[in-house]
């Protein structure tokens, strides 16, 4: 079953941490134990997301991608399936 509630976030730097803490919370995994990576994602050679991946122990790899067309942040579990979206009050700025 996937969670969904709303959130407001308003920066990039607030973006990352949130998705770090909540990937960290939902696996057990100490905040800042693990590397995140992030890579902007592009349709059309203008960005309408973030990936992140955090890499967590024995090669296990927990993903979110904020959406920004749909505002939104979806949260994937170690398989590969959608475990939660969390829809943003207002989208963080690029800056």
């Amino acid at each position: 079953m996937v969670q969904e509630s709303s959130l407001q976030i308003r920066s990039l730097m607030d973006l990352r941490s949130y998705v770090q803490r909540q990937l960290c919370d939902q696996n057990e995994l100490e905040v800042g134990a693990f590397q995140l990576t992030e890579r902007v994602l592009e349709k059309q050679g203008d960005p309408c997301g973030i990936y992140f991946c955090l890499h967590g122990p024995r090669s296990v790899k927990l993903i979110a991608i904020w959406e920004t067309n749909s505002n939104s942040i979806l949260f994937y579990g170690s398989t590969g399936e959608r475990i939660q979206r969390i829809r943003l009050s207002s989208a963080p700025s690029w800056n």
